[in-house]
């Protein structure tokens, strides 16, 4: 399978590089449906008859109307030398596509062999490690008329200067307002008064509509380019926040921050990252959507600092499986694997196995979008939980708490003497021992490759911890657990499998 690279879109600049002129560019006459195309009519089944498409000649006035708002941001920074490979070619930070004669490559060569960065130079063998100075370059735009502006946390980050640079070329050194990691969001302060701002989409956009964005990709100052809304809630690789939409506008590196627009001239979402197998454009974007931003930014510019609500329970989601082996109608929801210890949600009575389906009243579709909903709401606030028990629905009201992201992990249990181990017996396609090592449960020392239990994922060292809900630490505990299942007349049976330390549900057919 050809891996899937995700890049971030700030870009590195060289000193050569500081003076950047915003220009605009412009599409060719396209064909769109008006307003109206959205009650095409169903004539029959074979049939759909759209009412006739219009003419719209570019988007040269919205540019022209909101580029003003649009700056591109210089950031002056520092970090350890080591993240400079040898060679000048090949940094933490990548920059593909830029051919060997490049301008640009200029800068970058300083941090090669002989370079400050390189083997020969301070930084390298022999040589006494300091910070490695660099500048780069992203987006933002300006949200209101004294100065607050929307970029990228990876623009900023590691920022020793930032100075905002607008469409005229007129420069502002900007300061760091707060910052947001796990949803890539910065806001910074500029002085000034009655300056050009943008606000924000009030209506969510949908797929399919145009989006125009407008930044400064690989540094070249304010360029347009257009796109539609290919998708929405798409959650990437490598970030904690899963509801980006996608787009598919020609978004590049140093586009980081910068906005993309609907034909209102309204914000719906900030270009943070591309997909790009080979590093350059493919098409595929993806931008944090305007009701985030909003509520991010808010909080930045209020407090500095974001606080999220944290319910306390490790979850997954839950597939049609585990929706068969509890009598849960559609596979919808999130599974909780444990309640954390301590944690405001097991004080509540939620339990291992509970399936949350609804946060006060508003249908949760997997865990994700329980994790987003729950870091959705303030801390010390009440939320009902709809849960789906042994069966049947019931509500449970938790108290949230304040979601510590830098929480140090647990120290592990201390290691527990083995117990002697009794003979094995076999289930299901699996051969099941009381686990050995103290913490409960049954070891499956073997699984016949030819079984629903292999077909379904489980493996050779992992370790059931319950069945249906109930403790099995014998292997006819879990037969006994097995027939129950049946009796009630389902034929999946939830099963909680421990491995490497985390514990995960399956539903496992046994029939």
């Amino acid at each position: 399978m050809r891996s899937t690279v995700l890049s971030r879109t700030r870009r590195w600049l060289g000193a050569s590089a500081l003076a950047l002129m915003v220009g605009v560019g412009g599409v060719s006459t396209a064909f769109v449906l008006t307003g109206q195309a959205a009650n095409a009519q169903v004539q029959n089944a074979a049939q759909i008859v759209v009412p006739q498409a219009t003419v719209q000649q570019g988007f040269a006035d919205l540019v022209e109307a909101v580029k003003p708002a649009v700056v591109s941001i210089l950031v002056e920074a520092e970090a350890p030398s080591r993240q400079v490979q040898s060679g000048g070619r090949n940094f933490e930070f990548n920059f593909p596509d830029l051919p060997e004669d490049h301008p640009f490559r200029d800068f970058f060569d300083q941090f090669g062999p002989g370079g400050q960065g390189g083997p020969g130079g301070p930084g390298g063998p022999g040589g006494q490690e300091r910070p490695r100075h660099f500048m780069a370059a992203g987006s933002g735009f300006i949200i209101s008329a004294d100065g607050y502006v929307v970029t990228n946390n990876h623009v900023v980050e590691d920022a020793t200067k930032v100075t905002v640079v607008f469409d005229d070329g007129s420069e502002h050194v900007a300061e760091v307002v707060g910052t947001d990691e796990r949803t890539d969001l910065a806001v910074l302060k500029i002085e000034g008064e009655d300056l050009p701002f943008v606000t924000f989409e009030e209506q969510a956009s949908r797929v399919g509509d145009w989006v125009v964005a407008v930044g400064n990709p690989f540094g070249l100052g304010g360029t347009v380019t257009v796109g539609v809304i290919s998708g929405a809630g798409r959650d990437i690789g490598g970030s904690n926040y899963g509801d980006f939409l996608q787009i598919d506008a020609a978004v590049n590196t140093g586009n980081s921050g910068g906005p993309a627009f609907n034909t209102n001239g309204e914000v719906v979402g900030v270009n943070t990252a591309i997909y790009s197998p080979n590093g350059g454009n493919v098409g595929i974007a993806f931008a944090i959507p305007a009701h985030t931003v909003k509520q991010i930014v808010n909080q930045l510019i209020n407090d500095g600092t974001v606080t999220r609500g944290y319910l306390g329970v490790s979850i997954q989601d839950v597939s049609k499986d585990i929706a068969d082996s509890v009598g849960l109608p559609s596979a919808r929801g999130a599974i909780v694997r444990e309640p954390t210890e301590d944690g405001p949600a097991g004080a509540a009575g939620v339990k291992s196995g509970d399936i949350i389906t609804k946060v006060d009243g508003d249908d949760i579709s997997d865990a994700l979008d329980l994790s987003r909903t729950i870091a959705s709401k303030a801390p010390d606030s009440t939320v009902e939980l709809t849960i789906w028990r042994d069966g049947a629905e019931t509500t449970v009201s938790v108290k949230l708490q304040q979601l510590d992201e830098t929480a140090a992990a647990q120290n592990p249990d201390q290691p527990v003497p083995p117990v002697p181990v009794p003979e094995s017996a076999t289930s299901l396609g699996m051969t099941l021992v009381p686990n050995g090592d103290g913490s409960g449960g049954l070891l499956i020392q073997n699984v016949d490759q030819d079984s629903t239990a292999a077909q379904r994922g489980i493996s050779t060292g992992d370790v059931i911890q319950e069945v249906d809900n109930q403790a099995v630490t014998t292997p006819g505990e879990f037969d006994q657990a097995i027939a129950g299942v049946k009796e009630k007349g389902l034929n999946t049976a939830l099963i909680k499998i421990a491995r490497d330390g985390e514990a995960r549900f399956i539903g496992l057919p046994i029939e």
